[in-house]
């Protein structure tokens, strides 16, 4: 379930008016909200550094070290993809691109299994026809340099049960070569969470109001709430170290936003 964008943009007006701080745009809440979805998103992925020292610090049983990466794995599921790519017989790569300004074109973060799938009857054709029977192959993935000596020889040449590749970023897509040319390619992957945007259409005395359609909400999981909420407000220069003064908060702003209406 994702964090709803308005409970989290009303909140932090909420905070702003009582800690009499001024206020914030839609246009710079909507800048801030990309920056702490991102920072909290990037905070699931700790690098090698990270884990060393959480290891060492790690006072607790291997049962609870092992929770909080469960607890990782839980967040990352909404970011789980399987995608399929289109080749492209000019350039001779498999490439996915959003060519028609998809909104739910997801962006990929990290790649995952690269998976080539061959069908049993093999034509001419690039990529080969499409038959009822087929075999998926987990696709090794290779630098350019290390695929090009690969499938020149004889020993090591890439097969349809271990075939191999290498990527390559053009300007609006992500593209990999594959050997031996498969009949299509899909891949498993984890996507950047989509942009939130609190939308709004102006109100007759030119006031923002909330146009649930012109927005779109946090893709975090709804327990991220109250980190999204106080890490905006600490970019607004509000330190909350009490997590009730956010719930009493986001409480009494969703019965304002009520008041409001009716």
């Amino acid at each position: 379930m994702a964090v709803n964008i308005n409970t989290v943009y009303q909140t932090v007006l909420y905070i702003i008016n009582k800690e009499q701080r001024g206020y914030i745009t839609p246009a710079e809440f909507n800048s801030l909200a990309i920056q702490v979805q991102d920072e909290i998103f990037q905070s699931y992925f700790p690098d090698g550094n990270q884990l060393n020292r959480l290891n060492q610090n790690n006072t607790q049983n291997d049962t609870e070290f092992f929770n909080i990466f469960k607890n990782i794995d839980y967040k990352l599921y909404p970011f789980e993809n399987e995608l399929s790519f289109t080749y492209d017989a000019t350039s001779l790569y498999w490439q996915y691109l959003n060519t028609n300004n998809d909104p739910n074109f997801k962006t990929i973060y990290l790649i995952g299994d690269i998976i080539s799938v061959y069908n049993s009857s093999v034509s001419t054709s690039s990529p080969p026809s499409i038959s009822t029977s087929s075999q998926n192959s987990i696709t090794q993935l290779a630098s350019k340099s290390d695929y090009n000596k690969i499938i020149r020889s004889k020993l090591t040449a890439p097969t349809r049960q271990y075939p191999l590749c290498f990527k390559t970023n053009f300007t609006n897509a992500l593209a990999l070569r594959v050997s031996p040319l498969p009949n299509s390619l899909l891949i498993n992957c984890l996507a950047k969470p989509s942009t939130p945007i609190w939308g709004f259409e102006p109100g007759a005395l030119g006031q923002y109001l909330y146009s649930p359609s012109n927005s779109n909400d946090f893709e975090l999981d709804v327990s991220e709430q109250n980190n999204l909420i106080v890490n905006i407000l600490k970019y607004c220069g509000i330190i909350i170290n009490d997590p009730t003064i956010i719930q009493a908060a986001a409480q009494e702003a969703q019965q304002t936003s009520i008041n409001e209406k009716s």
